[in-house]
C-alpha cells in the first residue's frame, strides 16, 4: 500500500514529516521543486565514473585526525544527502534511521525526545508554526509565531531543518534551551525533551450549539478520532467549524476521508505527476454532515493537505473559509526506505483543486472573508477551553456566520 503525504516541512520537532512505504502526504514537513524531464527525454543520472574517483581521492589522502577512521556509513549517507539537497526542493529530504522512525511516530501522534513544536523556515531564523497539544512547548506556553533566534546559545539565524532537528531534539530526561522573539520580548524556554502521545483532533461545544473541530495534523489516527468526535456531537449541532489553523497536513487519504464527511459525491481533489498524467481523487466512504452549515478556519501555517480540505471545501462552495491565506504547499511526497533503514522523502505528484486551482509556492487560498489575530496567543485552546474564545476574533466570526446562517 502507498501512503503518500502533502505536507511542508514544518519540522515537526516533536519533530513532526521505502520499498514504498505507506503513505502519500501532503505535509509544511517536506521539499518544493523537482526537475521535472520531458517525456523522450533522457532521465538524469549522476557521473558514476566522476563519483568512484572523489571516493577514491578521499580514502587514498584524507588525514582525518582525531577525528578517527572514515565511515563508509557516514560517507554513504552523506552522499545520499547531497544529492538529494542538490534537486533544491524544500519538501524533498534524506532521513536517516534515527529520523525516519521518528517521523513515523510523529504522525501516529507518538513523541520521543522533542518539545513538540512545528517549525517553518522562511529566511533567515526558523518561526513555530504550531505547537503540539499537550507537549512541553505548549505547556511551556510557546506560541505560534514565535522566532527561534537562538538554540542552546548557538545564533539559529540560517539554520535549515535538520540541523535545527539535531540542535533540538535529544535523550529522554534532558533539555533543549530556545531564546524566543515574540515582537519586541526576547524570551527563554528551557524545554525537557520528553515521551508523549498528543491528539491529532479536540472537539468543543460552542455558543448556539456549534461544534468546534480542532485538527492538529493528519495523521495515522486523524479520520478515527475526526469520525469519533463527529459521531458523538453532530446530532445535537446546529452548524460545523473545522480549526485547520497552524495544520501542516499529513496524509492525503486522511484529508480525503474528511472531504468526504461534508460531501456526498464528485471530485475531492486530483493529482498530477512529471508526465502530464491525472489522477483524479473522488468523495469516498461515509458523508454524515453534508447539510449542516459549515465553516472552515485557515492562517499562513494551514499547508498542503489541510489546505486540500479548505480548498475543496470551498471550491465546491460546500464551506466559507475565514481566516488569512494560507501556506501555499502543493506538492505529494512519498518515502522510499533504503536498505538500513533511514529514507528518502521525495516529491513524487502536484495537486489541484476540482476547480483546476493550485496553490503551490505560496499562492495559497483566499479566505472568503478575511480576518486576521492581533496576537498568535489570541487564538482559542481547546485543550484549556476554560480560556474561552472572546479574543479569537476569526472563530467569533465564523460563529457569526453560522447564526446569520
Amino acid at each position: 500500500m502507498l501512503k503518500y503525504r502533502a505536507g511542508v516541512v514544518a519540522l515537526a520537532l516533536f519533530t513532526l514529516a521505502v520499498g514504498l512505504v505507506a503513505g502519500a502526504f501532503a505535509d509544511q514537513y517536506a521539499p518544493e521543486y523537482v526537475p521535472v524531464l520531458v517525456p523522450g527525454q533522457s532521465r538524469a543520472t549522476i557521473n558514476q565514473a566522476q563519483f568512484d574517483q572523489a571516493v577514491r581521492i578521499i580514502s587514498a589522502h584524507y588525514d582525518p585526525g582525531k577525528n578517527g577512521p572514515l565511515s563508509v556509513t557516514t560517507q554513504t549517507r552523506g552522499s545520499i544527502r547531497g544529492l538529494v539537497q542538490s534537486l533544491g526542493d524544500p519538501y524533498t529530504s534524506y532521513q536517516d534511521p534515527q529520523q525516519y522512525k521518528q517521523q513515523q511516530d510523529s504522525f501516529a501522534g507518538r513523541h520521543t525526545g522533542v518539545v513538540g513544536i512545528y517549525l517553518l523556515f522562511p529566511g533567515g531564523y526558523p518561526v513555530i508554526s504550531g505547537v503540539v497539544p499537550e507537549g512541553p512547548a505548549q505547556r511551556a506556553g510557546i506560541l505560534p509565531g514565535d522566532q527561534i533566534t537562538a538554540i542552546n546559545g548557538k545564533d539559529a539565524k540560517g539554520l535549515q531543518a535538520q540541523d535545527t532537528q539535531a540542535l533540538i531534539d535529544g535523550p529522554v530526561g534532558t533539555t533543549a534551551t530556545l531564546t524566543i522573539q515574540r515582537g519586541d520580548q526576547s524570551l527563554s524556554f528551557t524545554l525537557p525533551r520528553s515521551q508523549f502521545t498528543s491528539p491529532m483532533v479536540l472537539s468543543q461545544m460552542l455558543d448556539d450549539q456549534v461544534l468546534y473541530l480542532r485538527v492538529y495534523q493528519f495523521g495515522t489516527a486523524t479520520t478515527q478520532q475526526f469520525d469519533a468526535q463527529l459521531k458523538a456531537n453532530l446530532p445535537n449541532a446546529k452548524g460545523v467549524i473545522v480549526d485547520l489553523r497552524d495544520d501542516p497536513g499529513g496524509f492525503i487519504a486522511a484529508a480525503t476521508a474528511m472531504i468526504s464527511r461534508f460531501v456526498a459525491s464528485g471530485e475531492a481533489y486530483e493529482l498530477r505527476d512529471r508526465d502530464g498524467s491525472v489522477e483524479r481523487q473522488n468523495v469516498e466512504g461515509d458523508h454524515p454532515a453534508v447539510n449542516v452549515p459549515l465553516v472552515v478556519l485557515v492562517n499562513g501555517g494551514t499547508a498542503s493537505a489541510a489546505e486540500i480540505v479548505a480548498g475543496s471545501l470551498q471550491s465546491r462552495h460546500r464551506a466559507q473559509l475565514v481566516g488569512v491565506k494560507t501556506f501555499g504547499k502543493g506538492s505529494v511526497q512519498l518515502d522510499f526506505p533504503l536498505s538500513d533503514g533511514s529514507d528518502i522523502h521525495l516529491t513524487v505528484q502536484h495537486w489541484f483543486l476540482p476547480n483546476g486551482q493550485s496553490v503551490d509556492k505560496g499562492v495559497g487560498l483566499k479566505p472568503d472573508v478575511t480576518v486576521s489575530l492581533p496576537a498568535a496567543q489570541d487564538m482559542y485552546d481547546p485543550a484549556a477551553p476554560a480560556t474561552g474564545h472572546a479574543a479569537d476574533a476569526e472563530l467569533n466570526q465564523a460563529l457569526t456566520l453560522l447564526t446569520q446562517r
